[in-house]
């Protein structure tokens, strides 16, 4: 049986998705409850890899069952929550069309970025945001993510170690909206693409925050999009303010 998983995660103390030799991972954490369980060694694959600190509301996750194990695919998901720690839970499990492989067949992701305006640390925001002391100009924001939206070369917006072999991506939509959460102003910037590369949306975050606080001019952005190098753009920021909201694969895998 072709399983697919809805999985979400709290990425602060897993240093990222991807099995590692000496470090936790949430790919391992899953791998080790499927054995745990079902006494089953299984590859589970992730739609794309978060990086260490990198959250997670609907990462997708498929894998392949042995003939042998016998279970409806809507009980693996509490199945699976009895071994996993708090910090991971699968939401909802799902039998996945043959040969579905969640990451190759993934269309469109939308990550959040979240930003929390207040002068001093709030204790229920800090691990899910990055905090701003200032309000940015939200319509500086929203013209800099009008320049994002479409196919561009952002070879800029990569950090060093990328191994993709295009730059090109498609930003079908890149949002920037205001919210309250416990009193406090949240900005939330939301990007959906068809793909991301290495630290991509962590830079953009930046951009978007650059632009709104006047520290970053849309020249600026304009050329990096033109073929202009990483130095034109802001940091790379923290990874502790970024979520990945949701995975499409053009048709409703767990309708």
């Amino acid at each position: 049986m072709n399983a697919a998983l809805l999985v979400a995660y709290d990425g602060t103390d897993f240093a990222g998705w991807q099995v590692q030799a000496n470090a936790r991972t949430v790919q391992q954490e899953l791998e080790e409850a499927l054995f745990a369980v079902f006494g089953i060694r299984a590859r589970v694959t992730g739609s794309g890899r978060t990086d260490a600190g990198v959250h997670a509301a609907g990462q997708v996750c498929s894998m392949l069952f042995p003939d042998g194990v016998s279970i409806a695919p809507e009980r693996i998901a509490d199945a699976l929550n009895t071994r996993l720690p708090p910090a991971v839970r699968v939401l909802k499990s799902v039998r996945a069309p043959e040969g579905f492989d969640a990451c190759r067949a993934a269309k469109r992701k939308t990550y959040a970025y979240y930003v929390y305006l207040s002068p001093r640390e709030h204790p229920l925001l800090e691990r899910f945001a990055v905090r701003a002391p200032q309000p940015p100009d939200l319509a500086a924001l929203r013209a800099c993510a009008v320049l994002l939206e479409g196919e561009h070369d952002f070879a800029a917006f990569s950090a060093a170690g990328s191994s993709a072999q295009t730059t090109v991506r498609t930003l079908y939509a890149v949002r920037a909206e205001r919210e309250e959460r416990f009193g406090v102003p949240v900005l939330a910037f939301t990007f959906c693409g068809n793909g991301f590369l290495y630290n991509m949306v962590r830079i953009l975050a930046g951009v978007l925050l650059g632009a709104g606080c006047g520290k970053l001019p849309l020249e600026a952005v304009r050329a990096a999009l033109a073929g202009g190098g990483r130095e034109l753009l802001g940091k790379t920021m923290p990874a502790k303010g970024l979520t990945l909201l949701s995975v499409d694969y053009g048709f409703p895998l767990f309708a």
